[in-house]
């Protein structure tokens, strides 16, 4: 009776790992995307503050943040280029 209670337990436990490790990587990815958005939301902010009086303004919508956010400053960079050659 007892060799098939800790086997079951140990089976049990290999079931919570696996579930916590098939539904904690989405979430890890998905903190490490709302950092990203933040930061790349902070920059754009900076950009249109420091930029505004020689007239450069980046709207803040979900496509700046995302290119923002995922490229970094590669992508406020893109983004000034794209505002100044289309504007």
């Amino acid at each position: 009776m007892e060799g098939k209670t800790i086997l079951l337990s140990l089976l049990g436990l290999l079931g919570l790992y696996l579930f916590g490790t098939i539904f904690a990587r989405p979430l890890i990815l998905l903190g490490k995307l709302v950092v990203s958005l933040a930061v790349g939301g902070i920059m754009l902010v900076l950009v249109n503050v420091l930029l505004g009086g020689l007239g450069l303004h980046i709207a803040i919508n979900p496509f700046t943040l995302l290119t923002a956010g995922i490229l970094q400053v590669p992508g406020v960079v893109l983004l000034m280029l794209a505002n100044y050659l289309l504007l």
